[in-house]
């Protein structure tokens, strides 16, 4: 008896010992959320809801989303509000901007990945990077250096292509684009040549791996009640992301070393076309504040914008293309329209990228509409948001407390009746135009590029980039999908990358002439 005793008595300690944990988090969880309280936005789940959705997140939040506009998710600390009502979306990000900020939880989370970069500090350290990155983009040297660079890009990525094309061979085009357009980002960021897209480079590519990697780890972090816990025992999905950032951080260091040498030595003589030349220029003046640390912040901030947008946005683009062949037909049409006699059927890729001007750019109505249009329905960002840092009332009515996070779902906004017409789920780039000239929309209602004071800088940088190589590719190949039968979908992380890559063929329209 005795024995049987102990045994009881140590399996309710046990017990005791792993259910009271859980019981305190459901406490949390729930305790003092007002939930029935009807001046908050409807419950309709907590994080663990989230985790369990967590592979088809944003479909889950676009079903929820067409039952009710705004949304709670409730957390073990503060509630979670999501909406799709863009005049919601235009309070948070302009008309109460000051209100709001990146919110102490959003950066305990990405934090150990983009450190103090523009997209995860608020107050006066956004401020200083963001006039600093507003000139620089603004520069006239820095857009003339970055088309040059997406030409040469277009180029390579033609030829690559055209190798697959030649053998008959199914590619992955998302990752074809993925080096592309981190060669490009590390050229005008860096000032540095990669040759990611030849597949040749090892630590390269490893840096592509890690950098994906600590991306979707990172993100992981928001349905995931124990990372830090696992943060602290270096365990699991953190011990991963710790091993990422550390490669990624040393590569980032080695390139910023090389290029603060080169600068010493020329000195005057350097050419300062690429972001981290004309950083590190401005880094002497304050040489205390822009540290080596403070910079690699900066570009590492930069780089997942210009890698991910445009290679994602590229990707899905391509992806609808190969369903849609028709829009294909229209785009190849008006690009041969647009360029008229300038170019020969079977002239060379370095032709035809040479007529691919600003002025071209520019008159490429249908081409902008299907990209916006692949940007409405697969936005490189598909949820965002804020922290409230004072009580609010949204305007569609529903409190805000202080603390609790406001985050708008970009995806599913581009799915709502209420917002886009009865026609939303739809992929049709004729929504854009009228009398076949682009006509933009709210940017609260396309909020793709996010908006008002933190509106995307590197926007028209990103449109031209995709001009450049959706023309160059367009206009030799025609595109289809290895397997029309295969579901094709996303992997849940920051920026909207499709699942398993985009396994397609690449069949010639003309005889192509090898530059």
């Amino acid at each position: 008896m005795d024995i049987l005793y102990t045994i009881f008595t140590c399996m309710a300690i046990l017990l005791f010992i792993c259910v009271t944990p859980i019981l305190v988090l459901i406490i949390r969880i729930y305790a003092g959320k007002s939930i029935r309280n009807p001046k908050y936005a409807p419950v309709v789940g907590t994080v663990f809801h989230q985790l369990f959705y967590f592979n088809r997140l944003y479909d889950y939040q676009t079903e929820v989303a067409k039952k009710t506009p705004t949304s709670r998710v409730l957390g073990p600390e503060k509630s979670e509000t999501y909406t799709t009502d863009s005049r919601n979306v235009e309070h948070i990000l302009k008309t109460n901007f000051g209100k709001y900020s990146k919110g102490k939880r959003n950066q305990e989370v990405i934090m150990d990945l983009f450190g103090e970069g523009i997209f995860a500090v608020d107050g006066e350290k956004w401020k200083q990077q963001r006039k600093l990155a507003s000139f620089e983009f603004s520069a006239r040297v820095l857009r003339d250096f970055s088309c040059t660079v997406f030409r040469k890009g277009a180029t390579k990525l033609v030829s690559k292509v055209f190798e697959f094309s030649l053998a008959n061979q199914v590619f992955d085009m998302q990752e074809l684009l993925m080096r592309c357009s981190l060669d490009s980002i590390f050229k005008v960021g860096f000032g540095v040549d990669l040759n990611c897209l030849d597949g040749s480079g090892g630590d390269d590519n490893e840096f592509i791996k890690a950098f994906d990697d600590s991306n979707a780890l990172t993100y992981w972090r928001y349905v995931d009640p124990f990372w830090k816990l696992k943060r602290y025992f270096n365990i699991g999905s953190e011990f991963l992301l710790k091993k990422n950032i550390k490669f990624i951080r040393e590569f980032v260091d080695g390139l910023i070393r090389t290029r603060r040498l080169q600068l010493e030595m020329k000195q005057d003589s350097m050419d300062k076309e690429d972001i981290l030349s004309r950083f590190l220029v401005e880094s002497k003046k304050d040489p205390e504040k822009m540290t080596d640390l403070y910079l690699r912040d900066i570009i590492l901030n930069f780089m997942l914008a210009g890698k991910d947008s445009t290679a994602n946005t590229l990707s899905w683009f391509f992806y609808v293309l190969c369903k849609n062949p028709l829009i294909q037909v229209k785009i190849v049409e008006e690009i041969r329209e647009v360029i008229g006699n300038n170019m020969k059927d079977n002239g060379s890729v370095d032709d035809f990228v040479a007529c691919i001007t600003e002025e071209v750019l520019e008159k490429m109505h249908y081409l902008h509409a299907t990209l916006t249009e692949t940007l409405r329905l697969y936005p490189a960002v598909p949820v965002d948001g804020r922290c409230a840092d004072a009580d609010d009332v949204l305007p569609d009515g529903f409190h805000i407390r202080k603390g609790d996070g406001v985050y708008y779902m970009s995806y599913a906004m581009g799915r709502m009746p209420y917002v886009w017409g009865d026609d939303a789920e739809d992929f049709r780039p004729e929504r854009w135009l009228k009398d076949g000239i682009f006509q933009p929309e709210s940017p609260f209602k396309f909020i793709a590029f996010h908006a008002g004071p933190r509106i995307c800088l590197g926007k028209d940088f990103a449109y031209r980039q995709m001009k450049i190589l959706a023309m160059a590719l367009l206009h030799f190949f025609r595109f289809k999908l290895s397997d029309d039968t295969k579901e094709v979908t996303y992997r849940t992380m920051f920026t909207l990358h499709i699942n398993e890559g985009l396994q397609v063929r690449a069949v010639p329209r003309r005889g192509l002439v090898e530059a």
